[in-house]
């Protein structure tokens, strides 16, 4: 499992630890029942605090990605359809605002939007 902390991030380290192993999950690079790296490994690999990798377990447990057990660690939970459902509805949702956004500072109609938008359907 490969993490990179980007110091340039405007995301904190734990929140940038969490998109990850959470895209990780999703793609199906993480699989239910993988065990991840013990918060103490984690913190040393990537030279962060032990209270940062904490941090981002707990957001993960917390949402349903992940399942800690004491004094066994901490591994992918089953996966929950609706959970990875609202969580690529939530990304989908992010990149079509960013493209709304960008169409109306360039001039660019509802209509023709739509029309790219059906064109770019169209080729799927």
């Amino acid at each position: 499992m490969q993490i990179i902390i980007s110091n340039s991030s405007d995301l904190p380290i734990y929140e940038q630890i969490t998109e990850q192993i959470k895209s990780m999950i999703l793609k199906g690079e993480l699989k239910e029942g993988d065990a991840l790296p013990s918060m103490r490994t984690l913190a040393k690999d990537l030279k962060i605090s032990v209270i940062t990798t904490k941090r981002a377990y707990e957001e993960l447990e917390s949402s349903g990605f992940i399942k800690s057990y004491t004094g066994k660690g901490s591994f992918v939970s089953p996966k929950n359809v609706d959970l990875i459902r609202e969580e690529n509805l939530k990304k989908i949702e992010a990149s079509l605002t960013s493209a709304i956004e960008l169409a109306n500072t360039t001039g660019i109609s509802n209509q023709e939007l739509k029309e790219i938008f059906n064109l770019l359907l169209s080729e799927i």
